[in-house]
């Protein structure tokens, strides 16, 4: 049997492994999560001075839909990446992750204001909507608007600047995320809309609340496999009921299931942030922001969850078409559609959230990121080479994880090698 993938020693046996696995070409491999070139940067944002890295590794034992995946995960801080990949093989034993993500259907919006009249403007647009549609239509080949609604946005306490109209173009962006095409498609409306209502249009742009793009992913984890049996299935219930009624502990919960799906969105060039606003309006629906996972005990005993969230992601286009690392990193990953990615995120949220469950429900969350936070303090003490994970290792057995613990530890331990 070969070695596991957190066996593997060194970044070349890990990419020997991922040009076999994933077919990756040699330029491939060498390029995977190498910095990105400064003159690329500088035609992405502007007033470029650099390049921010940030690690990047691979989650392993994810079954999604019956396909194994690799998945690529960035993210700076430690433990994810392991817990996420431990919490995957559980599921794995129950037969790994089901997954459905429905039609990539976004919403563009034109506010109209000013309007005289504004209940006959609201059916005057919609009695338009075969042209309305055609003129967004016109502007993409890629993309087609397919629907249009109206509604009005009342004058209320919150809001002093009178009742306004909002058209809403529903456009189907296929396997892009389609921010551009949407936004394009709003501008080009705009003014024949103002005509219709003869309001004035202030804002044309896409809505990242995508909730004509939901994704739903379940598992069910083994008691035996989890460890302590039917207590610790007790224990993450009791975590799980108080994420959903306690707003304190929601944001945490949530927290660490976007430890997944950003780690994922950023490997893969996905606009991690719109999902993030996407994330978190929804899991306030009902007026109190909840957790954004489900959990219960099934008939034999086990444990079940199911993440349900808004997620507009792509495949084509954006950063995920520019970027050598997210091309790659969906190479290796072997997604062929919007909908499989979503899928792929939506289980990496599931399984980071279950396995912070667990850990705060068995041992607490800090024995385990400790232990790994515990190699950048040795490097911050100034270990190098195999001094690190001897430094990380005594100062985490020890519990004192903190520069001076390990400054004194490296000095001991040089003591000790030039004695001998």
């Amino acid at each position: 049997m070969g070695k596991k993938f957190y066996e593997m020693e060194g970044r070349e046996e890990r990419l020997a492994f991922l040009r076999e696995a994933a077919g990756l070409d040699g330029s491939e491999a060498d390029a995977f999560g190498s910095p990105l070139e400064f003159e690329s940067a500088n035609r992405m944002v502007e007033n470029a001075v650099g390049i921010m890295s940030v690690p990047l590794g691979i989650a392993t034992n994810f079954v999604v839909n019956g396909v194994e995946r690799l998945v690529p995960m960035a993210i700076e801080e430690p433990s994810v990446i392991a817990a996420a990949s431990k919490a995957a093989k559980i599921a794995r034993a129950g037969g790994g992750f089901k997954a459905e993500a429905g039609s990539s259907h976004m919403i563009g919006q034109v506010q109209v204001v000013s309007v005289k009249g504004i209940e006959p403007a609201r059916k005057r647009v919609l009695a338009r909507k075969k042209e309305i549609l055609a003129i967004a239509n016109a502007k993409s080949r890629s993309v087609a608007a397919i629907g249009l609604q109206a509604r009005v946005v009342r004058d209320s306490s919150k809001n002093r600047m009178g009742s306004m109209l909002v058209a809403e173009l529903i456009i189907d962006t296929k396997d892009a995320m389609g921010a551009n095409a949407v936004n394009t498609m709003c501008e080009a409306v705009a003014p024949r809309i103002a005509e219709i209502t003869g309001g004035q249009v202030v804002l044309k742009i896409l809505s990242n609340y995508a909730t004509r793009r939901m994704v739903k992913c379940s598992a069910v984890f083994g008691r035996q496999e989890l460890g302590g049996g039917d207590g610790t299935v007790e224990r993450i219930l009791y975590a799980y009921a108080l994420a959903h009624s306690d707003v304190y502990r929601a944001v945490t919960h949530n927290k660490g299931v976007m430890n997944g799906v950003d780690a994922v969105a950023l490997a893969t060039g996905q606009d991690f942030r719109a999902i993030e606003a996407g994330a978190h309006a929804y899991a306030a629906r009902d007026g109190t922001y909840r957790s954004l996972t489900r959990w219960w005990r099934t008939k034999t005993g086990d444990l079940a969850g199911e993440i349900e969230m808004p997620l507009a992601v792509g495949v084509v286009g954006g950063v995920a078409n520019v970027h050598p690392t997210a091309r790659t990193a969906l190479k290796i990953m072997g997604v062929k559609s919007a909908q499989e990615l979503a899928a792929v995120i939506a289980a990496a949220g599931l399984a980071q959230n279950l396995a912070a469950m667990r850990a705060l429900a068995s041992e607490g969350i800090q024995k385990g990121h400790m232990r790994l936070h515990a190699r950048n303090i040795a490097v911050m003490a100034g270990a190098r080479g195999g001094e690190i994970d001897a430094i990380a290792k005594k100062i985490a057995d020890a519990g004192a994880v903190n520069v001076e613990a390990a400054r004194e530890a490296l000095a001991e331990h040089r003591r000790r090698l030039l004695q001998q």
